[in-house]
């Protein structure tokens, strides 16, 4: 892996732990040599990311759209940054130049582009695997609520064990690192 898109929120919450593994996670990044790919804010969550990476001597590379550019204030020493027109547009850059994804704690856009990828995952149109950092616990109440997808029978159990859940950075970036793709094809006949 050569590239992750780190999904996390432009706000900074007040979790201190959060923020820390955040840091911890950058810092991870960087050593490893792993570009990260994000959404190119100086703030929040996105910027303790991106610091953590660039204080570190690794490479970040962000994509904004336009009309976010003065609301998230853009982070003008990263080493790329692109700007899109629509947030679709950025979604799908970030995809194109990520081979992982890992999504930190963060709001609905992180929740949203978390479940594009794990979908897409699911239904083979990326081969990339998608991770979890349950920092925290902050992600405790969404597990639960995909274990009972699989429950009522709405999610397959094989589907929902691609996706790498970690609170340790180490563990998850060596999960990710051994990934192999094996997705149950989504559309269930009618005998299941």
């Amino acid at each position: 892996m050569k590239s992750i898109a780190v999904y996390c929120g432009s706000s900074l919450g007040n979790d201190p732990k959060i923020v820390i593994d955040a840091q911890k996670l950058g810092t991870a990044l960087a050593e490893q040599k792993i570009t990260m790919i994000y959404g190119g804010s100086k703030i929040g969550i996105m910027g303790t990311v991106a610091n953590a990476v660039l204080e570190n001597g690794g490479k970040v590379i962000g994509v904004i759209p336009e009309f976010l550019k003065r609301k998230e204030i853009v982070h003008d020493s990263v080493d790329e940054m692109y700007t899109t027109k629509t947030m679709v547009e950025r979604k799908m850059k970030m995809i194109d130049l990520s081979e992982g994804f890992i999504a930190l704690p963060g709001g609905f856009g992180t929740l949203e582009e978390l479940f594009e990828v794990i979908t897409a995952l699911q239904l083979a149109q990326i081969p990339h695997p998608v991770a979890i950092l349950n920092s925290n616990g902050y992600y405790d109440e969404l597990i639960a609520m995909m274990k009972k997808m699989i429950q009522k029978g709405l999610l397959k159990e094989k589907n929902f064990d691609m996706l790498i859940i970690e609170t340790d950075i180490s563990k998850l970036l060596e999960r990710m690192r051994n990934f192999v793709p094996n997705a149950v094809p989504k559309w269930i006949t009618a005998k299941e």
